[in-house]
């Protein structure tokens, strides 16, 4: 039996189980940075912002090739989701760096 919500059609005919593979690539990649992440002392944090930046631009361009395909309604919906949310980290990201820099900037003295 097959659902049109489980299952999306390539241009090969081949059928792919599009919840399985989001979720095992979502599992992975939470599995992954967990472990990325924990294993980074925390004076890096801070430096390794720009690397965080550069993989959610990565996010956002594989979500608008998403909302841009022909997936189901709901798969563009979660590209959508996608889109947000990593344009949400990329500006994050981008505010603490430039307050992070601001803070080794030569200081201005109180009275002028």
């Amino acid at each position: 039996m097959t659902y049109a919500l489980i299952e999306a059609t390539q241009g090969d005919g081949s059928n792919v189980r599009f919840i399985v593979i989001g979720l095992w690539v979502l599992l992975l990649g939470m599995f992954l940075g967990f472990e990325l992440i924990s294993k980074v002392p925390p004076t890096l944090h801070t430096p390794l912002m720009s690397g965080a930046n550069a993989i959610s631009g990565i996010t956002l361009v594989g979500a608008i090739a998403c909302v841009g395909s022909d997936y189901p309604a709901w798969g563009k919906a979660i590209g959508f989701c996608a889109i947000v949310f990593a344009t949400v980290n990329v500006v994050g990201g981008f505010v603490v760096t430039d307050r992070m820099l601001g803070m080794f900037g030569s200081k201005k003295k109180k009275g002028s």
